[in-house]
This record gives structure tokens, sequence and C-alpha cells, in this order.
């Protein structure tokens, strides 16, 4: 029995979608009609989305997209939850489940890296000679990531590419381990890697979420959080004695993992909570006295 009245789903499925705008029109209207809140988009390649409700609604969702010939297989990741962790019901069209703009067709369900369960990406990771590739954004790195792993000098996904071409055409013929947070941005990263002549190329199954969840290794390996978009904002992945915070307040440089919204330019940096009230959540001078000036003009 769940011990908690909530829960957040994280899912998704390439699969065709013969009309996709209008499977997002229903689909948005059905969520809401269910009460869920939470963010999916849906483009003709399938669907990706996190969603937050009750044990009851969430059951009823993942009953119901089965029931879809579609998505009858489709995987989801369970945690739960006190409460909805997001603010409103959005389920978008786009042309893409995670905006990536190569040029040359990438489709997971024809070519992508070998898939690895928690327990042997676990195992490779110790292995001498591996590079492992973070394939999320550099701010999502910076608050958790594998040891060892590779920090991407990325602030989006569509920058991979070239970064790749930049920095690591010389591991073509090393063994190449990606990961990310529920596996669908390696469906294409890894496609991607395959396409530029890198041989050996493997991806977490299930991504940091499905690893943390594993009785058997338990997050091990793991460093810091795992930074998720709703307003959690990090949850805890490595449970063992090793568990450890490695991100650093922006202000001052305390060890610490807690996320902020600058006021003005809304960049999310890690501040700790004197800072936060030092700097009245600003993560600049200047984004300060652009404020002082709106309301002194």
């Amino acid at each position: 029995m769940s011990k908690s009245a909530y829960r957040v789903l994280l899912y998704y499925k390439f699969v065709h979608i013969e009309s996709p705008e209008a499977f997002t029109a229903e689909h948005l209207q059905y969520c809401k009609d269910l009460g869920l809140k939470g963010r999916i988009l849906i483009a003709s390649e399938g669907i990706n989305g996190t969603v937050s409700g009750t044990v009851e609604q969430t059951e009823k969702y993942m009953n119901d997209l089965r029931a879809n010939p579609l998505f009858h297989d489709i995987v989801f990741k369970i945690d739960e939850a006190d409460g909805h962790t997001f603010k409103k019901m959005f389920v978008r069209h786009k042309q893409e489940l995670v905006t990536f703009r190569y040029e040359r067709e990438l489709d997971p369900n024809k070519l992508s890296g070998k898939r690895l369960s928690p327990a042997e990406f676990h195992e490779q990771l110790q292995q001498e000679d591996v590079i492992v590739i973070d394939g999320r954004n550099d701010y999502e790195y910076d608050i958790g990531h594998f040891r060892g792993a590779i920090r991407p000098e990325v602030e989006s996904f569509r920058e991979f590419p070239e970064w790749i071409r930049e920095n690591l055409g010389q591991f073509k013929d090393k063994k190449i381990l990606t990961y990310c947070t529920g596996g669908i941005r390696c469906e294409k990263l890894t496609g991607f890697l395959l396409h530029e002549g890198f041989n050996d190329v493997a991806q977490l199954e299930g991504g940091i979420v499905t690893y943390g969840k594993d009785p058997e290794v338990k997050g091990h390996l793991f460093d810091g959080k795992c930074y998720v978009f709703d307003e959690r904002i990090s949850v805890p992945i490595n449970r063992t004695d090793e568990d450890v915070v490695i991100a650093s307040c922006y202000h001052c440089g305390e060890t610490n993992d807690r996320y902020i919204n600058c006021p003005v330019c809304n960049l999310q940096y890690v501040c700790c909570e004197d800072c936060e009230e030092e700097h009245h959540g600003f993560c600049s001078n200047e984004c300060r006295e652009s404020v002082l000036a709106v309301n002194n003009g």
C-alpha cells in the first residue's frame, strides 16, 4: 500500500502517432477532467510526460493509456509525493519529444545504444577506459551526477551535437556509457553517437530515476541529487552511506543543494538560506538594482 496519497509519474514512448495535434487536444481535456497536473509533450514520434495526481487518478491514467494499443507496453516510473508537484496541466504538440535538431533521422526504434540495467551500468561504470557522458544540461550535472562522468558544457539538449563533435571525437573507439534523468534523452543521444562513428555505445535503461530505486545498486556511485522538472526541483538517488552533497551556494560557496529562482532573470541556481535572505533571492547585483531602478522610477 502506498504511504502517500499522491504520486508522480514519469514516462515516454517512441511510437508513431497519426494525428498528433488532435491527440494533443483530446489528451489535454482528458487529463484536466481526471484532475492531473503536469507537463506532457506529444509529437508524431510519440509521447513524453510527467504528471502528478492522487493514487486513484494516476492508477486510472496508467490503465487508460495502456488501453490504447499504441501505448500498451509503456513503462511508468512512479514516485510517491505529499501533493501535486505541478501547478497546472499542460499538454503540448511539438515537432520533437526532446529538441535535438539533428540533420539525420533519429528513430530510437531503429537505432540506439545498448540498454544496460542498473546492475550492468553499475558494473561498467567501474571498468577502466570507459567514457561516461551525462546526457543532461550543465546545471543538472552540477547538483548531482555519476562519479567520473564528463560534465556537458551545454545549456540545452540541442547543443549536444556541436559539443560532442568539438570535445569527444577522440573517444570514438572507446566504450561510451550515457545516462539522463528518465532515459528519453539517451534514446536520441546514443543514436546520434552511433551515426557519428562511435563504435561501442550504451545507455542506462530507465535513467537515473530507475537506477536510484534498484534494490541491488541502491543508487551507488551517484553523487548528489537528481534534478527534476517539477516543484520538487531535486530528488535523492544514492541510498547508501556514501550519499554526499556536491553542489555549492552561488554566492558564498558553502556546500548546498538547494535551488531557488532569481525573481528578475529567472536563473535557477543553488543558494543557501542565509544568502537567499541576504541577497533577497537575486542572483546578482545587476538583477537587484534593476528592481530598485523600477521601484524608484
